[in-house]
């Protein structure tokens, strides 16, 4: 069962080990908070190729701030959210973006300040519940879904590692997520 505790302590820990040269925990890092860093990205520059330069700046900029990171002042995952935004506002200021993306004006006011304790709270009962009721699914809908919602994983690369259709695997996601919706709707 997913534990958001024990999953903040292991990053927290992670970035202490890259702080003090642990080239090998970049790539747990990199594993932990990919998909969801790339969707901050994505959501501010609103193209592909323009999200993943900007995450692969964050992983620069963490790489040579790992020692800088205040555990008394922000949560690991609200740190490097806070990069993940700067670096794709960055990317709109100095015009490196193709079309598709917010203007700097509405990118600005996304997700800077940290989650008060009762969302945060809230947050960590729903993450805590979506794992749960992952671990209801099959094993098939289940792998595929925390591949691709948890590891940013597309749908083909999903369906070759499988070995069976793209349409095989679409449809294994989407009963799976009708599942996990309705074991959801069901613990509220």
């Amino acid at each position: 069962m997913y534990d958001p505790d024990s999953a903040r302590q292991t990053l927290k820990t992670a970035i202490a080990r890259l702080a003090s040269g642990d080239r090998d925990a970049l790539e747990d890092i990199y594993r932990a908070t990919s998909a969801k860093l790339f969707g901050i990205c994505y959501r501010i520059l609103g193209d592909e190729k323009e999200a993943e330069d900007a995450l692969q700046d964050v992983y620069l900029t963490l790489w040579r701030r790992a020692d800088r990171y205040d555990p008394e002042r922000a949560s690991p995952i609200s740190w490097l959210a806070t990069f993940a935004r700067n670096r794709a506002i960055d990317r709109l200021r100095t015009g490196k973006v193709r079309g598709g993306s917010v203007p700097v004006d509405e990118a600005a006011p996304l997700a800077d300040d940290a989650p008060l304790a009762e969302a945060a709270l809230i947050d960590g009962e729903r993450d805590a519940r979506v794992h749960t009721c992952l671990d209801t699914l099959d094993d098939a809908p289940r792998k595929a879904i925390r591949s691709a919602f948890f590891d940013g994983h597309t749908y083909a690369q999903l369906a070759e590692r499988a070995d069976v259709p793209l349409g095989t695997m679409k449809s294994w996601v989407r009963r799976g997520l009708a599942k996990l919706k309705t074991c959801m709707e069901a613990g509220e």
